[in-house]
């Protein structure tokens, strides 16, 4: 372990310690602790101080100093309330949600999160919150006043005062919790004095990270992530801006948002299960091949986010119960999932209970080989040259080259995808019109001749009904989807429930509705959906439930990264020679030396190759020195 030390000695109170503050906005992968994992909605100024302390006595030192509560601190915990209850959430006279005084004492007396953010500061932290798009349901049928933050009354224009019925556009609720909130219309003066208004009282409250939920992925709102971008941008409190969740997301899609923010989720929700863990490999590898990892973004940098560590001591999604069992994953998992997060870059957010933090989860997270790979490692790239063999009886069952198509338990499912419209992908659908002057639209691009082309048939969407409102008539020629004519079941493009990372969106068929996720248009071989503003294309999703990864990258002092992945169910034994290594990142040198740092194996003189049984689900990282 010489070698390590030598690397490593004196790292940790020279460039770990000092603040990402004192280094700029997000110039390295934001780390901290989000209260989600552990307490999921219920969580309490008490506790939420408690976990604070923890992290501040804890992991501060390891880089971690953002501390986050997560969503709905403005709900009423009370019987009937849940994640998308109505009628529980507090807010202000101007629609603004206000920490429930029940759960943050502290709130009382229009303070909000003043005082929680300035016992955070004392710390030596830096204090988030989680926030849901635009505006709330119930501040809509409230119908409040909108502040104008330049003259702090009531904002006016064209002669009268503006409200939020003005702005809300109620057929554009979040997909996925419907009881919610919904975007506004950005378009309107009125609409970004509201979102000006949100933001500047976060920067009042003491705010430095705000996560902004719903409009990323399947749930894309170009328009307000712009406009809080630019609200963000004039704020004199430097505050760091991260979206999520990321459903669907591809990098065509975050190459529109990457600039404008600091950090964006490009998965679903990341839970303890291994098919969340494995589902993160091709993810991480199409970010980082289209090298959108540290790329510039707000006032600083931006990454790709592949989710909080649900390690530790946790609790359910969706549960109205706090912490209440440990991770499920084992801990060859866990050290597979921290190694891939390592590697690829990723923000390191902690989402377990800080009061239960036990030593094994403790050493994941402040490793000191991960954390030095998180923030200063560069050429990160998955490395294709290595191969793998199975065991079983002594024998050799499978061999895998990663660079080959998958060949391990490969399934391949035909799906309704969403997709940016400027993918030359997406123009593969054409009108057809039948005897009974049915249309129907249908997706023939590089079909299979011999099979029938899928298709939905055309109606002109429904006007609002049953107490529904649509925006200035924003229906008007748009269409719904349905799977035959007499049916009353319309394609809607996003999920209604929120996914993990591991589910593939679908999109689903349910009751007839004006709410624009169902809502599409059809013109030049594209089919638009009006909710997330992405079209739709038919795409075979491939999932393999085994095989073999590798990752590379390169150390600021010369050394290099080699991880082996072995997601297959069963022991792999794995290898990668020393030139495919080498010649991936250009080195000139064929003799290395180094160590494995799970195992703490010391390989000594390498000749020709590396090799390492690694086991089910788990990895080896090792540290050349190949100078």
């Amino acid at each position: 372990m010489v070698f390590f030390e030598l690397f490593y000695g004196s790292f940790w109170e020279t460039s770990e310690t000092k603040s990402q503050g004192d280094i700029g906005r997000a110039s390295l992968p934001p780390r901290g602790w989000n209260s989600y994992d552990s307490f999921c909605w219920t969580i309490t100024e008490e506790e939420f101080l408690q976990n604070a302390e923890l992290v501040a006595q804890r992991l501060k030192p390891h880089g971690y100093e953002y501390v986050v509560v997560d969503f709905l601190w403005y709900r009423k915990k009370t019987i009937g309330a849940y994640t998308d209850s109505y009628g529980f959430d507090v807010f202000d006279e101007w629609g603004r949600m206000v920490p429930d005084p029940g759960r943050w004492p502290s709130s009382q007396g229009g303070k909000g999160f003043s005082e929680v953010a300035g016992k955070v500061h004392s710390m030596g932290l830096k204090f988030g919150i989680h926030v849901m798009r635009g505006l709330s349901l119930q501040a809509f049928n409230a119908n409040t006043l909108i502040l104008d933050t330049t003259t702090g009354k009531a904002y006016e224009e064209a002669g009268r005062q503006w409200r939020a019925q003005d702005i809300g556009i109620k057929e554009r609720t979040c997909a996925w919790m419907k009881n919610g909130f919904m975007s506004v219309n950005t378009k309107l003066g009125a609409g970004r004095a509201f979102l000006r208004s949100l933001y500047q009282q976060y920067a009042d409250w003491g705010v430095d990270f705000v996560k902004l939920d719903c409009v990323f992925g399947d749930d894309l709102d170009l328009d307000e992530i712009i406009v809080v971008s630019e609200v963000l941008n004039e704020l004199s409190r430097p505050i760091i801006y991260s979206l999520s969740p990321g459903t669907n997301a591809k990098p065509i899609i975050a190459k529109e948002v990457s600039g404008l923010v600091n950090m964006y989720r490009v998965t679903g929700d990341d839970w303890d299960t291994w098919e969340d863990v494995s589902a993160h490999f091709n993810v991480a590898r199409d970010f980082t091949a289209a090298n959108l990892v540290g790329v510039k973004g707000l006032k600083g940098k931006s990454w790709p986010d592949l989710d909080m560590l649900p390690l530790g001591w946790l609790t359910e999604a969706g549960s109205n119960d706090g912490p209440h069992r440990y991770c499920r994953l084992n801990l060859d998992e866990q050290r597979t999932q921290v190694t891939l997060w390592s590697m690829v870059r990723s923000p390191l957010i902690f989402g377990g209970d800080m009061r239960k933090l036990d030593d094994a989860t403790f050493s994941l997270l402040t490793n000191p080989t991960l954390l030095e790979i998180n923030w200063f490692s560069s050429n990160n790239m998955e490395f294709h040259y290595v191969t793998g063999s199975l065991s079983s009886s002594g024998k050799h069952s499978l061999s895998n080259h990663t660079e080959d198509k998958e060949k391990i338990n490969v399934l391949e499912t035909r799906v309704l995808a969403l997709r940016s419209c400027k993918d030359v992908k997406a123009n593969g659908w054409s009108t057809k019109v039948l005897d009974n002057n049915v249309e129907k639209v249908c997706w023939e691009e590089n079909s299979n001749k011999r099979k029938a082309p899928f298709c939905l048939n055309k109606r002109e969407a429904l006007s609002a009904s049953e107490g529904e409102m649509v925006y200035q008539h924003q229906n008007l020629g748009r269409l719904h989807l349905l799977v035959t004519e007499r049916t009353e079941l319309c394609f809607g493009a996003s999920s209604n429930r929120k996914l993990t990372a591991n589910e593939i969106s679908r999109g689903s068929f349910s009751r007839c509705r004006s709410h624009a996720n169902q809502m599409w248009e059809n013109y030049n071989g594209t089919l638009m959906n009006n909710y997330s503003g992405l079209c739709a294309i038919m795409d075979f999703v491939r999932a393999s439930s085994g095989g073999i990864r590798s990752w590379l990258a390169t150390g600021r002092r010369g050394e290099i990264y080699l991880a082996f992945f072995n997601l297959n169910n069963q022991v792999t034994k794995m290898s990668a020679k020393i030139s495919d290594i080498t010649n991936a990142i250009h080195a000139t040198s064929s003799k290395c030396s180094g160590t494995e740092v799970w195992s703490g194996t010391n390989l000594g003189a390498i000749k020709d190759s590396i090799s390492m049984s690694v086991n089910a689900h788990g990895c080896a990282l090792f540290v050349l020195d190949c100078t």
